[in-house]
């Protein structure tokens, strides 16, 4: 219960403050995420409201944003353009019960597996690709635009020298709108993005046959949403936990993510996740708890319902210039300056994951490229097993060091010269772990080598679940010439 009030009542002020700010940078994003997903402005901006209120109660990760995103918007073109935005409804309630089920699995801890330089990566890229989607909103635009963009800029990065009663990002955008509608300046405001209407999202079941013909239409695309939003929403908790040095509950908001997107799809929204950019601004502007999250959600749907026709005054300059403060904010400015320093391989796996994700927009293979990438630099590291000779007490001893699996067999059994060997030698595995059968299989390749010569391989050192291995393929330290799964035969 205390967590629970610290979390919605612990920083009442900030959270509130931060919310509002965010729900006005939402709002040109849901509207851009609509119209690249084939729907509605509106579809993206009940995406918003929903998702942000049910995961500041249901996910794990305190103060991160979640909605309509473009990572989730660019899988939905395909449904929308062939079935209709019905389907779309459907396929976010799918991918709500896909979701909520692999949390019960508890998906959450394989975010473990995401290597620092995947992450740095991730970061870096995302923050190229929010920059970039700004630069469309110069198009046609007059000097007034830049001007604007600046000041924003200014406003956000020198205000809080002075004054910090309000979050800077808040003030400016409050400012650049004033300063708009006195002077009636000739910039591209919110209302220009799309129709904008005074209506709540409502409960609406998708309008489908509900039959097992449909359920295979919507699965391939419900699955790919529900994993690529997770793993948006997983890097975004831990990027946030960084940033705020706490701690988050990975496998519940996994769950919280379904619940989000079963909610959203049955009041009319598309499919959304975590998002960076909004989280960086919630947490830039003081906010850190569930009520900062609840809030944008809320003021959103106020906003829509009965402030409307301010909103469309608010000017794009000014939105334009807080996501550069969050592009400059986000990017890992470090990683560039010290690329010099870190190990070859891991600053080749950084740049691999931006350049993938800049080039295709989608983060999810950026991603998926760096964890392999990583995983088969790992797995060749490893390989390197050693194994040194020395003679003790008139017998020749191999020591064997490093993981031993089915990567390093091959140099295992490279290292051993049983035509010039003594009657009997052993093998010590004190340095190393045995890890899967086909180490196993090597070692009775070596024995196998010695007992045809008429030698004699003893092996110690071997620790317990080691030992429990060799039991289990039918390997015993008295055979001298079996090796376990060829039948007793020689490879």
């Amino acid at each position: 219960m205390n967590t629970l009030k610290q979390q919605w009542f612990g920083n009442i002020r900030g959270d509130v403050l931060a919310g509002i700010t965010v729900a006005l940078a939402l709002i040109p994003e849901a509207i851009a995420f609509s119209i690249i997903a084939g729907v509605d402005p509106m579809v993206g901006l009940y995406a918003s409201i929903t998702i942000a209120i049910v995961i500041s109660i249901a996910g794990g990760r305190p103060g991160m944003i979640s909605a309509a995103t473009g990572a989730m918007a660019v899988l939905m073109v395909g449904l929308v353009k062939d079935y209709g935005v019905e389907y779309l409804f459907a396929a976010t309630i799918l991918t709500g019960i896909i979701q909520f089920i692999l949390g019960i699995f508890k998906v959450g801890r394989f975010i473990t597996f995401v290597p620092h330089s995947v992450l740095t990566g991730f970061v870096n890229a995302l923050a190229i690709l929010i920059f970039m989607a700004q630069l469309t909103h110069f198009t046609g635009a007059n000097w007034i635009m830049y001007v604007m963009v600046a000041g924003t800029l200014a406003i956000i990065y020198i205000l809080p020298r002075f004054f910090k009663g309000a979050p800077a990002p808040l003030v400016a955008i409050i400012i650049m709108t004033i300063i708009t509608v006195v002077f009636h300046l000739d910039v591209k405001t919110v209302g220009q993005m799309g129709n904008l209407t005074s209506t709540l999202p409502m409960f609406h079941l998708p309008n489908i046959a509900w039959t097992w013909d449909t359920l295979m239409i919507l699965l391939p695309y419900s699955f790919t949403m529900a994993l690529v939003g997770l793993l948006e929403s997983l890097l975004t908790a831990t990027i946030v936990d960084e940033m705020t040095e706490t701690k988050s509950s990975k496998n519940r908001e996994v769950r919280g993510q379904g619940i989000a997107n079963f909610v959203n799809g049955l009041f009319g929204g598309m499919g959304g996740c975590a998002m960076i950019g909004q989280s960086v601004i919630n947490v830039k502007s003081g906010g850190r708890g569930r009520l900062s999250t609840f809030t944008a959600g809320a003021f959103l749907a106020i906003l829509l319902l009965l402030l409307s026709g301010v909103v469309k005054q608010v000017p794009m300059g000014a939105l334009v210039g807080v996501m550069f403060m969050v592009c400059i904010g986000t990017f890992d400015w470090s990683s560039v300056k010290n690329i010099a320093r870190v190990p070859r391989a891991e600053a080749i796996v950084m740049v691999v994951t931006v350049a993938i994700v800049v080039y295709t927009h989608d983060l999810s293979l950026g991603v998926m490229v760096g964890v392999v990438l990583s995983v088969l630099h790992f797995g060749w590291k490893q390989t390197k097993i050693r194994v040194q000779s020395s003679e003790e007490q008139g017998q020749k001893v191999y020591r064997v060091h490093g993981p031993f699996f089915f990567g390093s067999s091959s140099h295992f059994v490279d290292k051993f010269d049983a035509e010039a060997d003594p009657q009997d030698i052993t093998i010590d595995f004190g340095g190393s772990h045995i890890w899967d059968n086909t180490a196993v299989v090597a070692i009775g390749k070596v024995k196998f080598k010695y007992a045809k010569l008429g030698k004699t391989v003893h092996l110690r050192g071997l620790n317990e679940e080691s030992s429990r291995l060799l039991e289990r393929s039918g390997f015993k330290a008295s055979d001298a010439g079996t090796v376990p799964g060829t039948g007793g035969h020689g490879a």
